[in-house]
C-alpha cells in the first residue's frame, strides 16, 4: 500500500505517523504550532516554516525537547520560491515528502466598503495562491516518487458562515475558496493516492484572531456561538490533524472537517 496512505498490517496503530515526513507552514504560533507538535508526537518528522525566525526556532525547540525530529525553514509563503525550497528541504532532511499542512494565513479587519484592494489581494495571495503553489509542488514530488501522500488545508467557520463583528471579507472569501480548491485537488490527485482534506476550525484563541475578539463582549459573543460553550483547545485540533494525516483516514479525501464546537449547527 502506498506510503502516506498507510496500511492495516504490521501491528502499528492507525494513528501513528512513524517513518513519515511532512511540511507545516505557519508553524511558529497558533494552530500551526499546535498541529506540528501533535504530528511530531505521533512520530512524523517535520519541516516547519514561518516568517518569524525566533518564534519558529522556539517551536522547533519544543518539538525537539519532546523527542521529535524537525528542521526549520524561515520564509514567506507568498514568495514564489518558498514552496520549492520547502520541498527540497524535506527531501534533503528525510529523503521523502509524505504530507503537507497548508496552514499559513493572514487576515484584514475592516468594513467591506473600506477594504483596500491591495490588502484584499495580499490576503488572497497568502491564504489561497500560496496554498495552491505549495500543494502543486508537493503533489509533483509525491507523484514522481510514486509514494502517495496527504495534504491538510485550512478553512475556518468564516469560510462557511458570515462573520458577526468587524468586516472580514478578504479572509472569508479566501477560506471559502480553499474549501473548493481542496475538493478539486482531491479529485485530481486521488488516482495518485494523494488525499487532500481540509479543517475548518471554529474559535480558537490565536494571535491571528485576537483583533476580532479584542473586547470581552466580543469574546463572549464568539464563544456563545458554539453549542459546546467554550473556545477550542490544543487537543481539539491535534487529534483532527493526526487523524487526517494517518491511515485512520485512508479512505477520506475531499472532505472539510469542522472543528468548531458545533458552530455550524446554527
Amino acid at each position: 500500500m502506498p506510503r502516506g496512505v498507510g496500511g492495516l498490517t504490521g501491528g502499528g496503530s492507525l494513528f501513528r505517523l512513524d517513518g513519515q515526513a511532512a511540511i507545516v507552514t505557519g508553524a511558529s504560533e497558533g494552530l500551526g504550532r499546535i498541529m506540528a507538535g501533535g504530528l511530531a508526537e505521533a512520530g512524523c518528522s517535520l519541516v516547519i516554516s514561518a516568517r518569524t525566525e525566533d518564534r519558529l526556532q522556539d517551536a522547533a525547540d519544543g518539538i525537539t525537547a519532546a523527542g521529535g525530529r524537525v528542521v526549520t525553514i524561515p520564509g514567506d509563503v507568498a514568495d514564489p520560491a518558498h514552496a520549492d525550497a520547502l520541498i527540497a528541504a524535506c527531501r534533503d532532511a528525510y529523503g521523502r515528502v509524505d504530507g503537507l499542512v497548508l496552514n499559513a494565513g493572514t487576515a484584514t479587519l475592516c468594513p467591506a466598503e473600506d477594504e483596500d484592494i491591495a490588502e484584499f489581494s495580499r490576503v488572497m495571495d497568502v491564504n489561497l495562491t500560496a496554498v495552491m503553489r505549495l500543494a502543486a509542488a508537493g503533489a509533483a514530488a509525491m507523484i514522481t516518487a510514486g509514494s502517495g501522500g496527504w495534504m491538510i488545508t485550512m478553512s475556518s467557520i468564516l469560510g462557511r458562515r458570515a462573520g458577526t463583528g468587524g468586516g472580514v471579507a478578504a479572509y472569508s472569501a479566501s477560506k471559502a475558496a480553499v474549501e473548493q480548491l481542496t475538493r478539486e485537488l482531491a479529485r485530481q490527485w486521488a488516482p495518485h493516492d494523494i488525499r487532500v482534506n481540509c479543517i475548518a476550525p471554529g474559535f480558537f484563541p490565536t494571535a491571528l484572531n485576537a483583533p476580532m475578539v479584542a473586547s470581552p463582549e466580543r469574546l463572549a459573543a464568539m464563544v456563545a456561538r458554539a453549542p459546546m460553550g467554550r473556545p477550542g483547545e490544543p487537543a481539539d485540533i491535534t487529534g483532527v490533524a493526526v487523524f487526517l494525516a494517518s491511515a485512520a483516514s485512508r479512505f477520506v479525501t475531499g472532505h472539510v472537517l469542522a472543528c468548531d464546537g458545533g458552530m455550524e449547527v446554527w
